[in-house]
């Protein structure tokens, strides 16, 4: 072979290198099953394992699927995942792999599934069972979420675990963040973190899912779920309004961004509750410093804050009233000192 001959080839091998690594999807052989013919590839350029390996994983394959399709279950799993071990570089593996993780999730044995589907997608993150795997571990995940139960000595009803069914989603989302399943993950993280009473985690979820998925159109149901949690962290116009301020901000967000939503109605209804609350406390400040210490700036300050907060409610009316009484008490106020200083002038 000649120099130029050599490079070209060298070339030519380059350039298919660089076209499989770019369609990684090429190197990938479908495998179909059919009773007559058992496993075969078909299409792709790697068909799994040559010589004997090749032939065993094969025959392992097809003995799995005889027991699956015999009732056998057991022990086509215990084939299956043989396949998955022992030949993990064939083209066998995944499917191996995929097919003993369903097995056991048609069980309901949903942990061991949910686990074995994770390493097909760890090992295999080209699978074309990709988003079949996603969509079975967000079934399992909803399942945990929704109370399903494993079973404690393959009998009894175990007990319910939302804590697992949180990770799960997190997983999810992980593996496909991307996908459509990424902000219902979210929304069911938020969801699980209310029921165990994790208030801020349950927030955390819902804004993570405002900020990464603005798109989703789930986004404008996480505003307002965001702002019922802090509505409902309220304890009234004599405490904290930390929570007031946050929820009267996503109502507002809310209303703003998403004036045609069915949903507009509750939002204004709760961000007018929002800014009396809030307005009450104003004026509830706003009274100890004019009635407990005859402060009249400090008054003002905060009668007028009350107007700004709630312009056109009966409480902005209240609150120009005390200004009002704020203004004559002040005056008075000025007034006294000048009199008493005649009178006491006279008595010279």
């Amino acid at each position: 072979m000649s120099i130029r001959t050599a490079t070209l080839h060298h070339i030519l091998l380059a350039l298919a290198l660089i076209t499989l690594v770019a369609h990684p999807a090429r190197l990938a052989a479908d495998l179909i099953w059919t009773p007559q013919t058992g496993w075969k590839a078909e299409g792709g350029i790697l068909t799994g394992l040559t010589g004997p390996d090749g032939r065993n994983a094969l025959a392992i394959m097809n003995t799995a699927r005889e027991n699956e399709e015999k009732g056998s279950i057991k022990q086509a799993i215990k084939s299956y995942e043989r396949v998955g071990k022992r030949y993990s570089n064939s083209i066998y593996a995944p499917e191996a792999m995929y097919r003993a993780a369903t097995l056991r999730f048609e069980q309901r044995k949903f942990t061991k599934a949910f686990e074995a589907y994770q390493v097909v997608l760890s090992r295999y993150p080209n699978t074309t069972r990709f988003n079949q795997i996603v969509g079975e571990q967000y079934t399992i995940a909803a399942a945990y979420l929704n109370g399903a139960r494993g079973h404690f000595l393959w009998i009894f009803p175990g007990f319910t675990n939302r804590e697992k069914a949180i990770q799960y989603f997190e997983t999810i989302l992980f593996n496909a963040p991307y996908s459509d399943y990424a902000p219902l993950c979210l929304m069911n993280i938020a969801a699980g973190h209310q029921r165990l009473g994790n208030t801020e985690e349950a927030l955390y979820a819902l804004d993570r899912l405002i900020n990464n998925y603005a798109g989703s159109t789930l986004t404008p149901e996480a505003y307002i779920k965001i702002a019922d949690t802090y509505s409902s962290l309220v304890d009234g116009p004599y405490y904290d309004q930390g929570s007031t301020k946050e929820a009267i901000t996503y109502y507002e967000d809310f209303m703003i961004l998403y004036p045609n939503d069915a949903h507009i109605g509750k939002a204004e209804k709760g961000l007018n509750n929002m800014k009396k609350i809030m307005a009450e406390s104003k004026i509830k400040i706003a009274d100890f410093y004019f009635k407990k210490r005859s402060n009249y700036k400090a008054a003002r300050v905060f009668y007028n804050e009350a107007i700004t907060v709630y312009p056109d409610s009966e409480i902005a009316i209240l609150a120009r009233k005390r200004l009002t009484e704020v203004e004559a008490a002040a005056a008075k106020a000025t007034e006294t000192p000048k009199k008493k200083k005649k009178k006491f002038l006279g008595i010279f």
